[in-house]
């Protein structure tokens, strides 16, 4: 998307649309994709991930337009953390939605999507309140550096970087979860009943909680908090 959304940024430039309007389009890309991801069929599968896409253009854009206007805030910033914090929390409430079969029978499997969506944010928590907990105690923002989020020990290093090889923590990140609901989709529709969407809610949660606990130790292990 990065080289389409130069073109997109080049149509809104003599608009009167904000870079903050932009995002608030992204927002509303995102829950729209959750909310089709909710619906047991496949051609919602296939709009949502278009929507996702949809939303990463929109994501490159805002970015793009608030540099050549000059008008880059934190506020801009807050809006488009917001904005993915609430897709990516979204999306596996709608995959649960989906795996009971959808609004009209909310059951186990929806409570099981809260409880990766409750993870996706403890994960997101974790990565943030670095810079929260280094402001609160006076130091500066942690530098972005290999050197300072690997952990100290050998074997905590080793680990960190074969999971780098099997990225499975990615499977939390839009575009990828989009692509893994689509082929929950697809399965679901060749075997006529929900099987995809239900083992792919099961294999979450302990990818979830590997990722929450993993992310944890590798913060505490590593020079970010020093």
């Amino acid at each position: 998307m990065r080289r389409v959304s130069p073109y997109l940024t080049r149509l809104l430039l003599p608009t009167p649309v904000s870079p903050n309007e932009v995002t608030a389009m992204m927002t509303v890309a995102g829950l729209a994709a959750a909310a089709l991801t909710s619906l047991p069929n496949l051609a919602a599968a296939i709009g949502a991930a278009l929507l996702i896409q949809l939303q990463l253009l929109l994501d490159c854009s805002d970015g793009e337009l608030a540099r050549v206007r000059g008008q880059s805030s934190p506020a801009g910033i807050y809006l488009d953390r917001i904005a993915h914090y609430l897709t990516e929390a979204a999306l596996p409430i709608g995959l649960g939605i989906r795996a009971d079969g959808g609004w009209h029978s909310l059951g186990g499997w929806t409570t099981l999507g809260l409880l990766v969506a409750v993870m996706v944010l403890l994960i997101k928590s974790e990565t943030v309140l670095v810079n929260v907990a280094r402001a609160e105690s006076g130091r500066p923002k942690a530098v972005d550096a290999q050197s300072v989020a690997a952990p100290r020990g050998g074997l905590l290093r080793r680990i960190r970087r074969a999971a780098g090889l099997i990225p499975f923590f990615r499977a939390f990140v839009a575009v990828e979860f989009s692509l893994l609901a689509l082929a929950a989709a697809i399965a679901d529709t060749a075997a006529g009943d929900r099987i995809g969407s239900r083992v792919l809610v099961i294999a979450l949660l302990p990818v979830g909680a590997i990722t929450l606990v993993g992310h944890l130790v590798a913060i505490l292990a590593s020079d970010r908090l020093r």
